[in-house]
């Protein structure tokens, strides 16, 4: 499933389900200032530009979700074009 934009061109394979670990080297009141920005919520158009050519769209009933054509992260092409 895709779970947000990369500024640069490549993706990253990221674990949305594991948790950050926390140590004991933490600056204090670094985690206050933390500000998340909220999803895009996409309609089926808008889902359709938004993706590139490796991913699909997903359409279900009660949701539309963007994930990659190719699950396993190492089954993917590592050098892809730029668009």
């Amino acid at each position: 499933m895709v779970a947000g934009e990369n500024s640069r061109e490549n993706d990253l394979d990221v674990n949305v389900t594991k948790e950050k670990k926390l140590t004991n080297m933490r600056a204090a009141g670094s985690d206050d200032a933390l500000m998340l920005i909220p999803p895009k919520i996409l309609d089926l158009e808008q889902a359709i530009e938004f993706i590139k050519e490796d991913e699909l769209v997903e359409v279900t009933p009660t949701s539309v979700r963007l994930r990659k054509k190719i699950l396993e992260a190492n089954r993917r092409p590592k050098n892809r074009e730029i668009r």
